[in-house]
């Protein structure tokens, strides 16, 4: 194989983009503090910031406090050197947002399916609403927007045209990308929604400086984000950290995916659900739609409904079986957990959880992990997914990448 030769513009390039991914995680930073991260002389570091401000990706933003001597001036990125948008396609309902380039919401949109299970090109239809509505509520010509991120429930393999193999929802290698650029010349980028997850809380949450962390998104669906020296862990074909179907009781609840035992059977939204309307005895609400108050309901009443008790012991002791796993598995220094249900559950559940993955993991292991809650909200999904977009320009040094195809 013959050697790619680096080029004096692919070494300033590749400053740019270190220095920018500095200001973006970290700024705002004197041109002292860039040179010192990024290993760099102050000349270069004059130089690639002149750039980067003639660009328009960074700006002047105040001075640092000073304990004495001159202050100096510090750069922070330029939140209107363009715009992204992240999506989150959940089972039933959609949130797309537009964010600035230093992710801050300028403008949200929200909706729901009437359909009980999730349709590609209804999900496509509600989404591409979404997008429309945002960029008229914020004012952004719509040349300025970089890219869009998405979110979905499925894993994402990638290639010329990402395709989605969602198991669990009924989608079979749907070629989601393709579907989507055949209605819209905006780039898009797709992930797995607990991966988007798991980098929104790295870059601005609860997993942010954690070299070796798991990030687990409870929803409906259950799955996780693998960080190991400080790098997504996907496998071979993209597919790793499908935490949700492992086999906790082999010959156990039949799982949406077909198969039985899993994991979400066990702790997903739907199973808690129907257990609680089990040990009951009555005929419950199945509709999907109404699961985020079904779950509301039975949460609430733990101390007062002897069912709704032990289902969320239940649920306590599953959600602990499954992060003993990954503490014995992947030595994670922290185990995050967020998504809809995870918040549901509440800081407040979250001794008896770590309780509980104590009792299944090996002592070493536990002792040297920390199990918290997620930082962000109800949109980190979305959140992450605007990074996707965003991450490319910073790889490309603010040299406007193309994503769209």
């Amino acid at each position: 194989m013959t050697p790619k030769t680096t080029t004096v513009r692919d070494l300033r390039r590749g400053n740019r983009s270190r220095a920018l991914w500095q200001l973006h995680l970290r700024g705002p930073l004197s041109r002292q503090e860039v040179g010192s991260a990024i290993g760099v002389s102050m000349a270069t570091v004059s130089n690639l910031v002149a750039e980067l401000i003639q660009l328009g990706a960074v700006v002047e933003g105040g001075v640092e406090d000073s304990t004495g001597g001159r202050p100096r001036g510090l750069l922070r990125i330029n939140a209107e050197y363009g715009y992204v948008i992240g999506v989150d396609i959940g089972e039933t309902a959609f949130l797309v947002e537009l964010f600035d380039f230093g992710m801050e919401v300028r403008a949200s949109h929200r909706s729901s399916t009437e359909l009980i299970r999730l349709d590609p090109e209804d999900a496509i239809g509600h989404v591409l609403a979404g997008i429309d509505a945002v960029i008229a509520e914020s004012g952004v010509d719509r040349e300025r927007i970089l890219g869009v991120g998405v979110g979905v429930p499925g894993l994402v393999e990638q290639g010329a045209d990402a395709v989605v193999h969602g198991q669990s929802v009924g989608w079979d290698a749907v070629p989601f990308e393709r579907l989507m650029r055949a209605r819209t010349d905006l780039p898009v980028l797709l992930d797995n929604g607990a991966k988007t997850l798991g980098q929104a809380e790295r870059w601005f949450g609860a997993a942010r400086d954690c070299l070796n962390v798991v990030v687990v998104l409870l929803g409906i669906g259950v799955g996780a984000s693998i960080v190991t020296d400080d790098a997504p862990y996907r496998g071979a074909t993209g597919s790793a950290s499908e935490w949700g179907h492992t086999t906790v009781v082999v010959g156990g609840r039949t799982c949406r995916c077909g198969a039985s035992g899993c994991l979400e059977a066990y702790i997903g939204a739907a199973s808690i659900v129907d257990r609680y309307d089990e040990l009951r005895g009555a005929p419950g609400d199945s509709d999907p739609r109404a699961l985020e108050r079904r779950i509301a309901e039975i949460f609430s009443s733990e101390t007062t409904d002897l069912a709704a008790g032990r289902v969320v012991e239940e649920t306590i002791a599953y959600l602990g079986a499954g992060l003993s796993t990954l503490i014995n598995l992947l030595n994670p220094e922290r185990i995050v957990v967020g998504g809809w249900l995870g918040h549901a559950l509440g800081d407040g559940r979250m001794p008896r959880i770590r309780e509980s993955a104590s009792r299944a993991a090996l002592h070493f292991a536990f002792g040297h992990v920390d199990i918290v809650p997620a930082q962000l909200g109800s949109d980190a999904v979305a959140l992450g997914a605007a990074t996707l977009p965003i991450a490319l320009a910073l790889n490309a040094g603010a040299a406007r990448p193309s994503a769209r195809r």
